[in-house]
């Protein structure tokens, strides 16, 4: 997949529309695993190098981060009701509330949005259930990739830091 699926212009593997990121992010997490394979048809670095791809484009290195409250434009108003909520708890909470047009009250710190679509293209809009939509599944492969990532770095084996920290 890292060689032969479609990517967007910007770099990141496009498997179909409803939450591209956490496709992107399993893939991710799936080739930092297969680079563990000790046979010399794996190319463990060709893996890595991917993996760091497709996470940096979660993260904002195409100019804009996917993950609530993180880097730079992050999501403001991802499809989660009880984030677009008022913050009092003694305020009630209706579709008037969800459907307002600001940043969703609460922030989600470090939920993963669907993502963009296949030319790169997304707004911040509650409304788009399909590239604002946050989910536990959608973060799964996400924090894994980030993890195995971060221990990559520890162990001085992710491509390109030359002794930098991740």
């Amino acid at each position: 997949m890292a060689d032969t699926q479609q990517k967007t212009p910007k770099g990141m593997v496009w498997i179909q529309q409803w939450g591209p990121l956490r496709h992107a992010s399993n893939v991710a997490f799936a080739c930092l695993e297969a680079a563990k394979i000790a046979d010399s048809r794996v190319d463990k670095e060709k893996y890595y190098q991917f993996a760091v791809n497709q996470i940096h484009y979660a993260l904002g290195d195409t100019g804009r981060s996917f993950v609530v409250g993180y880097g730079t434009n992050p999501p403001q108003r991802p499809h989660h009701r009880s984030s677009s909520c008022p913050t009092n708890p003694g305020e009630s909470c209706g579709w008037d509330d969800y459907n307002q047009s600001g940043p969703n009250p609460s922030t989600l710190w470090g939920a993963l949005v669907g993502g963009p679509g296949s030319d790169d293209s997304y707004t911040d809009y509650r409304g788009d259930y399909i590239k604002n939509e946050v989910a536990c599944d959608y973060n799964a492969g996400f924090q894994s990739a980030l993890a195995g990532l971060r221990t990559l770095a520890l162990d001085g084996s992710l491509p390109g830091l030359n002794g930098s920290s991740c």
